[in-house]
């Protein structure tokens, strides 16, 4: 929008500056006058004080009798001419004056210089503000990072050093091209990058760059594809021009799957703008001499929507898995981050990464820009470990929203909800410890149970599954024993609990009855939607068999959090009773509570900034659950 406003403000100008150039040659030079009223005029003439006046139609240019210079404007008078013929003066009829022959030109080419200049405008707003204008339909939209311009290096980037040897040899073949080429060997033509959001894909391909000290074109998949025909194609083929001639270079595609996704699936067919965009793609990159020096790294969260053709040897013949930091990567990948931040002498990065499971790089940059910010907030000098602390519940949980007015009623539910979460973990031996409780709303939830794994955790046995089904149902028993009603809150609790005991049921093999066998395959189409084209291989008896077994799990474990939420009602009170006097209770109140004693008093909290008010819309108890960070997606294999 600036820009635009600064384009509009210039062509503006520059219309003013030549109409007013125009204007100046156009006009006829005329010695300074001065302006006179008609009727004075008419008394000068009577007075015989005018000797001289120039008639222009209706403007009167006269001479005094002592020289001077006068201007004057005349209404339609049909005896002024034989008023000044008898007072002796001297009368002289011109035309009246016309615009110059540069300004009519101008005036009349003006509106199709206006018009053109709107379709160039426009023409350049579709096609990005590329170099070029209206006629770089084809030009590349790569950004071109020169080689002393990238600082960024393989120190830069922690918490993925396997990762880093796979494309250190990259590295080493930009640097000395000879030392493969001697022996027969062919470096790798594309990497792909394949990694959960957040997790350093395209900070690693800089730190390649920067690293091998070659200049760095980036561009982004969805760049390629416009409205018009054929336009990705030829900004492929300016791409690989571009970049064979600054070689060794490297080339980064950012999010692939925008433009390299599995053709035949889409509703365009072979014509898709899309398709002949993957097509050129394939031809360059399978076009590259082996000694071109020109790699192409490209980066994705979604390989399993690729073309086979990209994935084949020759085009992208490696691919490297930049995963989720273990817990030495966090602490790495804090300690990068620190180093920006003034840190306190209590800030330990191992204890910060053991509270973090589950944190991609982008999480953990945030977590240290956070307690930047809670630290700024209350006028600190340095970052202490408890704004890490708060920071680290802001991103789990969701920020407070103190300012919310709830009901004592509905306060003393949300208590008893989380209460019979957190007692029922506890009481089960092989759930995430419980790190934290609270009644305080945060984010869309009224209250929240937290959960920490003691360690990093890649998969999930039978046993820890049907568990956390039972903590999911703890909130709602506790409201129904302790409170005789049921809420909406635990809405997001069944939800959970239903989807993880269909997966076990039908994709993970854990249900005694089925067996190990996958009910429902998703084949879905690429483009029409997974879920929306599932083909269901079954027959409506085997779909009875698993409503039921899910039922029966689903029961089963309700039935067993019931039993000890009733078998363990004085820890449920008294969790309960100090969630509404504290708000907030920790492991080691937990603790105390959980072992029949009084739980010990708070930490003394610290000055902080009054909360702003927040605004919030979801209904009243909606979305009260435990959380647990870092713990496997049900919905990937594991």
């Amino acid at each position: 929008m600036n820009n635009l406003i600064k384009n509009i403000v210039i062509w503006l100008v520059i219309a003013l500056v030549l109409m007013t150039v125009f204007n100046h040659f156009g006009a006829r030079q005329t010695p300074s006058s001065h302006q006179i009223d008609y009727s004075r005029f008419l008394q000068e003439v009577k007075q015989g004080n005018v000797s001289k006046v120039v008639i222009e139609g209706h403007v009167l240019k006269g001479i005094t009798g002592d020289g001077k210079y006068f201007v004057s404007y005349a209404p339609s008078d049909p005896w002024l001419v034989s008023d000044l013929l008898k007072n002796g003066v001297e009368v002289q009829a011109k035309p009246e004056a016309q615009p110059s022959f540069l300004m009519n030109i101008f005036i009349s080419w003006f509106p199709m210089l206006l018009l053109i200049g709107v379709w160039v405008f426009f023409m350049r707003q579709m096609q990005g503000g590329g170099k070029g204008g209206a006629f770089s339909f084809g030009k590349s939209k790569a950004r071109m990072m020169d080689e002393n311009a990238n600082t960024v290096t393989f120190a830069d980037v922690a918490g993925c050093e396997e990762s880093k040897e796979d494309v250190s040899e990259l590295v080493e073949f930009l640097r000395d091209p000879s030392k493969f080429q001697k022996l027969g060997g062919r470096i790798p033509r594309g990497v792909l990058m394949v990694g959960n959001p957040g997790t350093g894909k395209t900070l690693l391909a800089r730190a390649i760059a920067g690293e091998a000290k070659v200049p760095f074109f980036s561009i982004s998949g969805s760049d390629f594809v416009e409205m018009f025909v054929g336009v990705g194609a030829a900004r492929v083929r300016d791409m690989f021009e571009q970049a064979k001639k600054h070689a060794p270079c490297i080339i980064f595609i950012d999010e692939i799957d925008a433009v390299g996704r599995q053709r035949g699936a889409g509703l365009g067919g072979g014509n898709d703008e899309r398709e002949q965009t993957l097509n050129q793609l394939l031809v360059e990159m399978d076009r590259f001499e082996a000694n071109s020096g020109v790699i192409v790294i490209a980066a994705t969260n979604r390989p399993d929507v690729l073309d086979p053709a990209l994935m084949r040897p020759g085009r992208f013949d490696r691919q490297v898995v930049v995963p989720l930091p273990d817990i030495r990567g966090r602490e790495q990948i804090l300690l990068v981050h620190m180093r920006k931040v003034p840190i306190a002498p209590d800030v330990r990065a191992d204890i910060l990464a053991r509270g973090t499971p589950g944190f991609s790089g982008a999480d953990l940059a945030n977590l240290v820009n956070e307690a930047a910010l809670f630290a700024a907030r209350a006028n600190k000098h340095l970052v202490d470990m408890e704004d890490f602390e708060h920071a680290k519940d802001k991103i789990i949980m969701g920020a407070e929203r103190r300012s919310i007015v709830m009901p004592e009623e509905e306060r003393r539910n949300t208590a008893y909800h989380e209460a019979g979460h957190a007692v029922v973990a506890k009481l089960l031996d092989k759930t995430d410890p419980v790190h934290k409780v609270t009644i305080i709303p945060r984010g869309r939830a009224l209250g929240v149970t937290m959960q920490l794994p003691e360690e990093d955790r890649y998969s999930m046995d039978r046993e820890q599954l049907l568990q956390n089904i039972s903590v999911l149902f703890g909130g709602r028993i506790a409201e129904e024993v302790f409170m005789n009603h049921m809420t909406t809150g635990a809405s997001n609790d069944f939800e959970r609990a239903t989807e993880m005991a269909r997966r076990m049921v039908t994709q993970w093999g854990m249900s005694e009855s089925l067996g190990t066998m996958v009910y429902g395959e998703n084949e879905g189409e690429v483009f029409l939607g997974r879920s929306i084209t599932t083909h269901k291989n079954l027959s409506e008896a085997t779909m009875q068999q698993v409503d039921a077994e899910i039922r029966r799990i689903i029961d089963d474990q309700y039935g067993l959090a019931r039993r000890l939420l009733e078998q363990n009602r004085d820890k449920v009170e008294a969790m309960a009773h100090a969630l509404l006097e504290l708000e907030t209770i920790d492991v080691d109140q937990i603790n105390d509570i959980m072992s029949g004693q009084p739980p010990r008093p708070p930490r003394p909290p610290r000055a902080r900034p009054a909360a702003a008010p927040a605004n919030d819309d979801t209904p009243p108890g909606a979305a009260s659950t435990p959380v647990t960070p870092g713990a496997p997606n049900p919905a990937q294999e594991t």
